[in-house]
């Protein structure tokens, strides 16, 4: 039995773990515009790589990001549609929230240290969440961390200053694709995670639904769609006939 979990909050990132949250298989693709055409050859390719049908799922988890609306949507609904047409469950989770706990395992954070997570929102800005480290390993040996702050959608300059203003007393590491983009205000640690990793995105569903949180697939998007419905047309009165 195992947990399929997908993310296209950036690259698309595809894998499979069983219960215990032990990796299985693991695919990814750096295509930041063709989301939809790489994720169901990826999918395909880690339940190969694994020896397993789709009918062995027994969860789907997905991230919810932020992210830009159409790579994030192609996610949502591939893991909505493969867990309704399966039966089971789908399981949400915050794109950032993964790259935080990835980054307390890469970084060997502790209890107390913070975590600034960044990510290309595009228009030069970054969407951002900061965190604190609870414990360094808990169930199904997957770090917990607590949302300070966000997540949000700003300009690195911005966030940069709101971190300032907050008082230095814990060690801060700031993770993210979105800071290597903006070094001179959002500096990166070594070894920083930058994007987020499927695996780890469905350890800490699996984590969660043991703990009874609500695991929501409500998208984070944060603003309008670039691409929006036009207005409907406005009638204008006819003042007068025609010759």
């Amino acid at each position: 039995m195992a947990v399929l979990a997908l993310d296209t909050s950036a690259a698309v990132s595809v894998a499979l773990v069983d219960e215990d949250g032990a990796r299985l298989a693991a695919r990814s693709a750096d295509e930041r515009r063709r989301h939809a055409e790489s994720l169901g050859p990826l999918v395909a390719a880690v339940l190969d790589d694994a020896g397993l049908d789709r009918t062995a799922l027994t969860a789907v988890a997905v991230g919810t990001g932020p992210a830009p609306f159409t790579g994030l949507r192609v996610g949502l609904v591939t893991a909505r549609t493969l867990a309704l047409s399966l039966g089971i469950d789908v399981l949400g989770v915050p794109s950032v929230d993964a790259v935080a706990v990835q980054a307390v395992a890469d970084l060997g954070l502790t209890p107390g240290d913070e975590v600034l997570v960044a990510t290309d929102a595009r228009r030069k800005e970054v969407y951002w969440a900061h965190y604190r480290v609870v414990a360094h390993e808990g169930p199904h040996a997957v770090p917990v961390v607590e949302t300070l702050a966000g997540p949000g959608v700003d300009k690195a300059a911005d966030v940069a200053a709101r971190l300032a203003e907050a008082p230095a007393d814990s060690r801060l590491v700031v993770v993210g694709e979105g800071a290597n983009l903006y070094p001179e205000h959002l500096p990166a640690d070594d070894d920083a995670p930058l994007v987020p990793d499927a695996a780890v995105l469905a350890r800490v569903a699996l984590a969660r639904r043991a703990a009874g949180d609500d695991l929501p697939t409500e998208p984070l998007y944060l603003r309008r769609p670039d691409v929006q419905e036009p207005a409907s047309p406005r009638l204008v009165p006819a003042t007068g006939s025609l010759a």
